[in-house]
């Protein structure tokens, strides 16, 4: 990629920011509107969970493919395919004429997905090559995910309240065309200096062990035994046959190589656990604002605003002090205020007082708001930047997967604690080991965080980056041989 200007570089970050803002405005959005889906469509818990599940799973499944196809064939023309795409499902979204059907296009958006966020990423990490600037242009980047929170439930309610749940997805359609165009005629084109070679095999179990997992887990609290053990066995011989066979080829889908920097592994971890919160935090709040509280959807989406507003604030701050300090604070702040707020609703009942609801939201606002940059910044940084596109695509992947499974799970959870009664009546009870789970995700980001954000950690990040680029030379020097 050629050096630009600094008035271009921070075009290319708007221009990648608006993609981000559209994926992540259309998941805070539709966790608004799942009420109203439900009384539509009829749904059950489970459906709504799979209406959340199938964009992430596809999402998550594709990431990496979309980061190392775009390494290869142009970072700006896969990024630009994926918009299209993208734009394109939003549009059936608004169509869809019952709940199957919209599970279905938003896989359909999801594949569009997965072509946006960690492109972008890539395209940003080789835009911005001075660390401390990289840095900030990541915490902006984490910022417009609290953009995101801020603005989607506010948008969200007002949509739903005013024209239906159908409008939700009609924002996506002129961010993503005026993205789509500034893209063609500003962003330019780069791609790694050695193609990687595509991994369909490895692609496949990536999908059968994401799917099936999921599968398992959601439907557990209303299939027998004899049905789900299946889709857990699945997932475990996936899970084996991945590791097998992703260690002995040469250019795997999955490079272990880079879980040998702790850094790295525990950016992977965090990700997973953070997200993992989000998901079961925004599926909770949503079914409790507007199910048990009776609230509307503009309201329960300014109730949103004391978790959204603090991620908003907190995530350039939290890219700052990782330029200046390192991750290792914002890791620490992150974990501590995520644990906080999980305490205060699985050991206070927060739901129960406006004034411990506000504060268990705005605990969890602070927590998400530190912890987006440390991941992104760790995941992508000490790799060699020609594989900066797998990289990110990884750590973009372990946040969608993360949110997925914390959909799965917890709703799983509330799913088997409700029953056949009425949220009203058993949702503060149902919810508390869903709350406990949260307590044990802002944990894992405290205690991983602190673990791999050390002195023996960055030594192992620059043993396994030396690793890496000596093994790209000498490949290298093969093929020009």
């Amino acid at each position: 990629m050629p050096e630009l200007s600094h008035g271009r570089r921070m075009l290319v970050l708007a221009i990648c920011c608006m993609s981000l803002l559209i994926v992540s405005l259309d998941n805070t959005v539709l966790n608004v509107a799942l009420p109203a889906l439900q009384r539509d469509f009829h749904a059950s818990t489970s459906g709504l969970q799979w209406t959340v599940d199938a964009y992430t799973l596809v999402l998550a499944s594709l990431l990496m493919l979309a980061g190392s196809t775009a390494d290869r064939i142009g970072r700006r023309r896969v990024f630009m395919a994926g918009l299209v795409v993208f734009t394109l499902g939003s549009v059936l979204c608004s169509l869809a004429p019952d709940l199957s059907w919209l599970v279905v296009f938003r896989m359909v958006q999801a594949v569009g997905g997965s072509m946006l966020n960690p492109v972008a990423m890539s395209i940003i990490t080789n835009t911005f090559t001075d660390p401390r600037e990289r840095a900030r242009a990541i915490g902006a980047w984490g910022a417009v995910v609290g953009i995101s929170m801020a603005a989607g439930p506010l948008v969200g309610g007002l949509l739903v309240e005013s024209v239906g749940w159908r409008s939700i997805f009609w924002i996506n359609l002129p961010v993503g065309l005026a993205a789509l165009l500034l893209t063609w005629r500003f962003v330019p084109e780069s791609r790694a200096p050695k193609a990687r070679r595509p991994d369909p095999v490895g692609q496949l179990l990536v999908i059968v062990l994401f799917g099936s997992l999921t599968y398992a887990i959601i439907e557990a609290p209303h299939a027998s035994l004899p049905v789900t053990a299946p889709f857990a066995a699945v997932a475990l011989i996936a899970l084996l046959a991945l590791l097998r066979y992703e260690s002995r080829r040469r250019e795997p889908l999955v490079d272990l190589r880079f879980f040998r920097s702790a850094p790295f592994s525990g950016a992977t971890v965090i990700a997973v656990s953070a997200f993992a919160a989000l998901g079961g935090f925004l599926f909770l709040s949503t079914l409790y604002l507007q199910n048990v509280r009776g609230l509307s959807a503009l309201d329960a989406g300014l109730w949103m605003l004391p978790m959204a507003v603090p991620t908003f604030l907190c995530a350039p701050l939290s890219g700052r002090l990782v330029g200046s300090r390192g991750p290792r604070l914002p890791l620490l702040i992150a974990g501590t205020a995520m644990t906080v707020s999980g305490l205060l609703f699985a050991l206070f009942e927060a739901e129960t007082s406006n004034t411990t609801l506000f504060l268990g939201y705005a605990l969890f606002g602070v927590g998400f708001g530190f912890v987006n940059a440390p991941i992104t910044n760790t995941a992508v940084s000490g790799m060699p930047t020609a594989q900066a596109g797998v990289a990110s695509a990884v750590a973009s992947t372990s946040r969608q997967l993360g949110q997925a499974l914390g959909v799965a799970v917890i709703g799983a959870v509330l799913a088997a604690g409700v029953g056949s009664s009425s949220y009203a009546e058993t949702f503060v009870t149902a919810a508390r080991p869903g709350w406990w789970i949260l307590v044990g995700c802002g944990l894992a980001v405290l205690a991983v965080g602190a673990l791999t954000s050390g002195r023996w950690a960055r030594t192992t990040a620059e043993r396994t980056a030396e690793r890496l680029e000596s093994t790209e030379m000498r490949r290298s020097a093969g093929v020009t041989a």
